[in-house]
Formats: C-alpha cells, sequence, structure tokens
C-alpha cells in the first residue's frame, strides 16, 4: 500500500525555495518531535509520505497557542500527522479533517485510533468539494494541503465557513519555485495545478478584501484572513 504512494510522491517536496543550509538549520535547531508523534513522523519519512516540514509544525504550534481555536477544518488529512499535531496543541479543540486516497485514509485511521487519545479527530471520507457543503458552523482555522489547482474553488466555501477572526492556511504554494515560471514552460500534466495557484494569487494577493502574507516555510505557505 505505501510502495504506490512512494513511486507517486510530488518531488516538489524535496526542492525548498529558501537556500538548503538555512532549511536544515531551521529544522535542527528548533524543538525536535518527540513521544508519540515521532513515530508517525519516522513512518512517513521512511516511506516518502509528505507531511508538514518541521519548521511548519512549529509555526503551527506557536500559532495555534496563540489563537485557541475552538474549530479547526484541515483539507488533505494524508497519515493524519498534522491533525494529530493540531490535536495535542490545542487539546479542546475539535478538529475535522477530509481526504479521498483510500490508501492515505487507511494509514489516518490506524494513526487516529492509536493516537488520537480525546477523540478530537473527525475524519470525512471523500471529494472535499461535496464534503464542504455539507458542513455547517464556523471554523476558526482552515488548512488547506490537497490538490492545490484546487485552492482557488475552495475558497469561496472555506471563506463561508471562517469565524469572523478565523484564518485559511494554505500549503504548497510555491511549487519549488514554479509559480515564477512562465506558464508553456512548465510540464504539461503541472499546467492545471499551476493555472489554479494563479487564479489564487490573482484573486487574494492585493486585494482590500483580504489580508494576506505569505511565509517561506516549507513549500511555501499562504495565510488569508477576511479584510
Amino acid at each position: 500500500m505505501v510502495e504506490t504512494y512512494k513511486r507517486t510522491s510530488n518531488p516538489m517536496m524535496n526542492r525548498p525555495v529558501v537556500k538548503a543550509e538555512l532549511v536544515e538549520w531551521m529544522r535542527s535547531s528548533q524543538t525536535q518531535i518527540t513521544g508519540e508523534l515521532a513515530e508517525v513522523l519516522k513512518f512517513a519519512k521512511e516511506n516518502n509520505i509528505p507531511v508538514i516540514p518541521h519548521e511548519t509544525v512549529i509555526y503551527f504550534q506557536m500559532l495555534l497557542s496563540l489563537l485557541q481555536p475552538k474549530r479547526i477544518l484541515e483539507i488533505g488529512t494524508a497519515i493524519g500527522f498534522s491533525a494529530l499535531i493540531m490535536a495535542q496543541e490545542v487539546p479542546n479543540a475539535e478538529i475535522v479533517t477530509i481526504d479521498r486516497n483510500p490508501e492515505m485514509i487507511e494509514l489516518a485511521k490506524k494513526n487516529l485510533g492509536k493516537y488520537d487519545h480525546r477523540n478530537q479527530i473527525i475524519l470525512k471520507e471523500g471529494d472535499a468539494a461535496d464534503i464542504l457543503k455539507e458542513l455547517s458552523g464556523s471554523f476558526d482555522v482552515i488548512f488547506m494541503d490537497s490538490a492545490k489547482s484546487k485552492y482557488i474553488e475552495f475558497l469561496p466555501i472555506a471563506l463561508d465557513l471562517l469565524s469572523e477572526n478565523g484564518v485559511i492556511l494554505m500549503d504548497d504554494i510555491f511549487q519549488g519555485g514554479e509559480i515564477l515560471t512562465p506558464i508553456m514552460e512548465i510540464k504539461r500534466n503541472q499546467r492545471a495545478l499551476e493555472r489554479g495557484l494563479r487564479k489564487l494569487f490573482d484573486e487574494v494577493l492585493d486585494n482590500p478584501k483580504y489580508l494576506t502574507s505569505i511565509l517561506p516555510l516549507g513549500d511555501g505557505l499562504l495565510m488569508i484572513k477576511k479584510a
């Protein structure tokens, strides 16, 4: 099961835009993950399954500690690592996470069953475009780490689900720096992804409706808040 994913994992995960020596310094000098979640991280690394990198983990821990969200929505569960990080940081929060990949869902179920001790995390299986329409109530943090071409499609629904002072975070927006490459110079099978990201940037960057911040963590993290 994991071997299939191994062959199809995204090579962009190993192409950080920030200088490699700075990335290594950030990942080695900040507080390391220990205990049960270290086991999940070890499994991800051994099987080449992309999870949020260490510098992003540290940022999430600080952000969540400051915001103290009551409800969190995650689009893209993978093996459940990021959802478990969030549950650990905000033990009173409800976390709803969505994924449609059967292989990842099975791995996530095992990890959540083993490590989600407070039963905070609700895993919803299926296409996010459909599940998002079924959700009710508001979320204080919405984290997207799924198909990048879909971010622009998910944005209007996410904004409707966002609480008054909530924050949306979108991961891997740099695509190894390819967002600066002319679209016709990008491999044909990557163009839909790139077009989706560029539509997203056209919508939210320099738009008075939103407060935005781009952070050079991992492969780029975009933060969006209603102005």
